[in-house]
């Protein structure tokens, strides 16, 4: 799994790493399932594509809502459909995705359907439901309102909390991951990331929110509730003059980059952690990475 920051480098390290493996990707981006969100989200461009295949991109409609939860359940399937003598590695900056693909993978006995249908009918209007979530399970970390009604359900309909199924699920090796975690110092990550707003801008990134509205998609749509997307939005209805998007961007951008980093420094759940500085080139992290594979995880 290849995580880090947004403009660190996380395809470009993919990319190279299908030049030495037979691979292909799972994107871990909870935008790039967007069709038509494809310049602000730095989808992979056809040549990556060509050089490895890329699996979770275009999945839905900008309209539609997207889990964590629906994540990991689309993810298992690829993964088990991966093409013997292909390795698969997951990149993407989304935490929760890969904390749901990591952790929530666990063999649940049947939930009983009427039971799970009134339990989501009161979850929907509970505002206390991340508290019920907690005195359910004491190890209930967060997450937002899709996740707590998730640990409410299992422990209600299961009699175990979450975390139990998901201790269980490791003992039993259904997900054990190999983290690459990429980082750069402060300041080189912060002109990657004014550079790539700028480059975005310059191809059209205003027009495709342009487009996608004019298509019908909601200004408010799921897919559009995005850094960026969000800036543009507020451009395009006046709310946000010409010549301060893109430092409006670039600054939602490097706050969203903080909060990735802070994640990914601590939420990694104990697997082994490889972290590189993205300073390098990919096709140096490539080979570095392969040479440490072979030393310490290859057979």
């Amino acid at each position: 799994m290849i995580v880090g920051p947004t403009a660190v480098g996380k395809t470009a390290l993919a990319v190279a790493l299908a030049r030495h493996w037979p691979i292909v990707v799972i994107s871990a981006d909870s935008r790039q399932v967007y069709r038509g969100l494809d310049i602000g989200t730095g989808k992979p461009t056809l040549e990556e594509r060509e050089a490895a295949p890329h699996l979770g991109l275009d999945v839905v409609e900008p309209g539609d809502r997207y889990s964590a939860g629906r994540f990991a359940r689309d993810a298992a399937g690829w993964l088990a459909h991966v093409p013997a003598g292909r390795r698969a590695v997951i990149a993407g900056g989304t935490g929760l995705y890969i904390r749901a693909l990591v952790d929530g993978l666990f063999r649940e006995p049947p939930l009983d359907p009427e039971r799970r249908k009134r339990l989501a009918i009161w979850a929907a209007g509970e505002v206390r439901l991340a508290r019920w979530a907690a005195r359910l399970d004491p190890e209930y970390a967060g997450g937002g309102r899709q996740r707590a009604a998730r640990g409410v359900e299992v422990a209600l309909l299961t009699g175990r909390p979450l975390s139990w199924w998901q201790r269980m699920a490791r003992a039993e090796g259904v997900m054990r991951p190999v983290y690459v975690r990429l980082t750069l110092p402060r300041a080189v990550l912060h002109r990657r990331i004014a550079e790539r707003v700028h480059a975005w801008l310059a191809a059209g990134w205003v027009e495709e929110v342009r487009g996608l509205l004019r298509r019908g998609v909601p200004a408010g749509a799921p897919g559009l509730d995005a850094v960026g997307y969000r800036e543009i939005i507020r451009r395009l209805n006046g709310d946000l003059g010409a010549s301060d998007l893109a430092d409006a961007i670039i600054a939602s951008t490097r706050r969203y980059a903080k909060r990735q980093e802070t994640w990914f420094r601590h939420q990694l759940g104990g697997w082994p952690v490889v972290t590189f500085d993205a300073s390098e080139s990919a096709e140096a992290l490539a080979r570095r990475f392969i040479e440490h594979w072979e030393t310490e995880f290859a057979g």
